[in-house]
This record gives C-alpha cells, structure tokens and sequence, in this order.
C-alpha cells in the first residue's frame, strides 16, 4: 500500500467522500482502527501515513523505510515522535480550522442547555411531570437568556473569534481573557477579571505545561456561584475533583464539558460516576459535524497533494527546525 489510514474509523461513519484523497495516491488501505502493536506492519510499504489519534512512535518511523509523508488528522500533533520523524527528514503536518463551526456551535448548545434546562425539562415530559402539572407551564427548572450575558472567553484563537461572534448575535458581553498572571494587553481583560465577572465561561486554549489544570480550586474561587463552565478544548485544562466538588457544593452554577481527562474514559471514571444534575458531558463531538470531517479529509488531501507537488502544506516545523 503507498497510503495508509490507521483509525479511518475515527473520521466516519461511512458517510464520507474520499475521492479527493484517493486522486493524490493510490492504492489506499484504510484501518476502522488500530493497535499499537499493529502500527508498524501496517505501515512497513507505506509512503504516506494517516493518523488520528493512533500513536506513530519511532519503532515504527524507523521501520517503515519507503515513508515520505506522515498526516495528522487533526491539528493537535502529540500523536507523533516528531523527533524520530525529524532524525529521517519525514516531515509532518497537520490540518487546521476545518471544524470551527462545529464547535463553535456546540458551544453554544451547551451554554443553551445549562441556560434553559432542556435535558431537564425533555426528562420532565418524558417522566410524566408536564401532564401531572396543574399550570399549563410547569416552572421546576429556572429559565434564564443569553441575552445580557457576560461571555469570558479564555483562548481567543480562531475557535474563541468564532464563539465570539456568534455571543454578538444572543447579544451578549464578551470578555477575553489575557493569559493568566500577565498583564492585559489591550483589547483583553486580566484573567482573574473575567473569572470575576463572567456569566458563562468557555475554554478554547491548548493543553501545554502552562495551561495544565488552567482551571482549579483557585479560579472556581474567584468565579460567581452562578456562574457556568465550558470546556470543549482538552480536559487536563481543568482540575476535575475541584470541578466536582464546587459543582456539588452548588459554588458555580453548572458546567458543561466535551472533553475529559483519559478518552475514552474507564468505566470507573470520577467525572461519569458522580452524575450531577448541574454537568453535562458530550462524548468529544462538537468538532464532530458531517461537514467538519469532509474538511478534514479534503485539507489532508489538499496536504498530500501540495506535498508531491512541492508546495505549502501544513508542515509542522518545530521538531525539523530543531534538528
């Protein structure tokens, strides 16, 4: 096979068109999903190799001796050795902005949620509780708007633009963090600030040293008690038993998070096994739309392409510029 796809799986649900990947190769094998120990028979003849989240480590770089090309589909690259992959000259490179209006409306899908308490009021229904009522309106869950609201944005990349945007059209406030402990820059709030005044708080930072547990004892603190929490950017930005403790305390509000630490989480997980009324838990999906994952695959074809034909292509660089 000249190209390999390892956890095709993880892109589709048979509902794909991969006619623009297989223009810039060919043959393809796709893999629904695979082991580490499978990783490097699988791709021993590769020139090109797919990758979502299945580990390439240097075992297998090294191995694989025909290997030109090594895509990520995704932007977070961690998944790789770029390291052993620099040592061979096998550049690496990414795909980017392809599901910023997934999450961006996931965002507020959840922020919508926690707002009017539609789970909440969906069970009611469903449990009989809007027949048994004497109003034509049962009032169980409290309702509030969008509207008015205070946004604070932590991470104003291209996905924090994008959930800015559409909190302009509920007409609500934004607030954008600057990085925490720093001084604000103009434009931006002091972190701690936007803790303080924030109705809705939604994260769309990286995961780095820096940014580990952003979010713990010390921030839910500084935070409103009814204030809620979004989290659709990676899980260790929070510190999830300080997360649990305030929200069963009822010190913020809610929260609402798609990501949690260790994906897919054991059966014994601290965040599944407590079921708060006041957390909702999405399974990784808001950048998961039929559209986003088109994108993806047409931005890798797009990367392979421009790759053979020496052009640009979402190389990732930093490992190659250090060796």
């Amino acid at each position: 096979m000249r190209a390999v796809f390892l956890d095709f799986g993880s892109v589709t649900r048979n509902d794909m068109d991969c006619s623009a990947l297989e223009r810039t190769i060919a043959p393809w094998r796709f893999y629904h999903n695979s082991a580490e120990e499978e990783v490097s028979a699988r791709i021993r003849q590769a020139e090109v190799i797919v990758s979502n989240k299945v580990f390439i480590g240097r075992e297998a770089i090294q191995a694989a001796q025909r290997l030109r090309l090594i895509c990520v589909a995704a932007t977070g690259y961690n998944n790789v050795d770029l390291i052993a992959a620099a040592k061979r000259h096998i550049p690496v490179c990414n795909v980017r902005g392809y599901a910023t209006p997934s999450v961006a409306q996931h965002v507020f899908m959840l922020m919508l949620n926690l707002a009017r308490h539609f789970v909440d009021y969906r069970e009611l229904v469903k449990n009989g509780g809007w027949q048994a009522s004497p109003f034509f309106c049962p009032l169980d869950f409290g309702i509030q708007e969008l509207s008015g609201k205070k946004l604070g944005i932590i991470g104003f990349g291209e996905l924090g633009k994008a959930v800015a945007h559409i909190a302009h059209a509920f007409s609500m406030h934004v607030l954008i963090a600057d990085h925490k402990n720093q001084p604000p820059r103009p434009g931006r709030i002091a972190f701690d600030h936007v803790l303080q005044q924030a109705d809705f708080i939604t994260l769309h930072c990286p995961l780095s040293p820096d940014t580990q547990q952003l979010i713990g004892r010390r921030e839910f603190e500084l935070m409103k008690p009814s204030a809620y929490l979004i989290n659709t950017a990676r899980g260790g930005l929070i510190n999830e038993a300080d997360l649990l403790e305030y929200l069963h305390n009822k010190r913020i509000a809610g929260a609402a998070i798609d990501v949690i630490q260790g994906e897919p989480p054991q059966q014994d997980n601290l965040i599944l096994r407590r079921q708060l009324g006041n957390l909702i838990v999405t399974p990784h999906i808001a950048w998961a739309s039929k559209e986003s994952r088109q994108r993806l695959l047409d931005q890798l074809a797009g990367n392979i392409e421009n790759f053979f034909a020496h052009k640009p292509f979402n190389q990732i660089l930093d490992a190659l510029e250090k060796h």
